[in-house]
């Protein structure tokens, strides 16, 4: 049994939540992961509602995990390395607001790694698209979306890791 004290929650907007989510899957220490939407004016979103891009909402993956397992530092790397950060509005041929790139932390620690992690981007040379943003109310996806590549054993086309750090 966990125990806890050591949960954190962290929220990550990086394009199609699928591939996402799928990374964040397989890091140890991460308990479970849940896909939907953060960052709109809308109550309870539905997909085929944030699909239109006229919700305001990203698709997001909630991302519980145990800090003595695993930091936020080491996600937001991860985070950082599954997609085009560079990117505004979209990840390859996904294309819209929904797809955006946003840090949305819970808190002034969070919020610090996230900052720490866009200037370092900067210093090498990266415009970075990635936006910090507070986290606010998390509406889950349907749940046919959850684990949706490990469900159908697909694999992200958008979301190929890449080495950086």
């Amino acid at each position: 049994m966990e125990d806890l004290s050591s949960i954190e929650t962290a929220y990550f907007a990086s394009g199609c939540f699928w591939g996402t989510e799928y990374h964040f899957l397989r890091v140890e220490g991460v308990l479970s992961t849940t896909v939907g939407f953060m960052g709109g004016h809308v109550d309870n979103p539905t997909y085929k509602e944030v699909y239109t891009d006229t919700t305001g909402h990203a698709e997001v993956v909630k991302v519980e995990f145990d800090h003595t397992r695993t930091s936020y530092e080491e996600l937001v790397r991860l985070f950082f390395e599954t997609h085009d950060f560079t990117q505004t509005d979209g990840q390859g041929p996904d294309i819209g607001t929904r797809y955006r790139s946003v840090l949305f932390v819970v808190g002034e620690t969070q919020a610090a790694v996230a900052r720490k992690y866009v200037d370092l981007l900067t210093q090498k040379g990266y415009q970075v698209a990635t936006k910090i943003e507070m986290a606010s109310t998390f509406y889950p996806a349907e749940e046919y979306h959850q684990q949706y590549y490990d469900k159908t054993g697909g694999t992200p086309y958008c979301h190929i890791y890449r080495k950086i750090f």
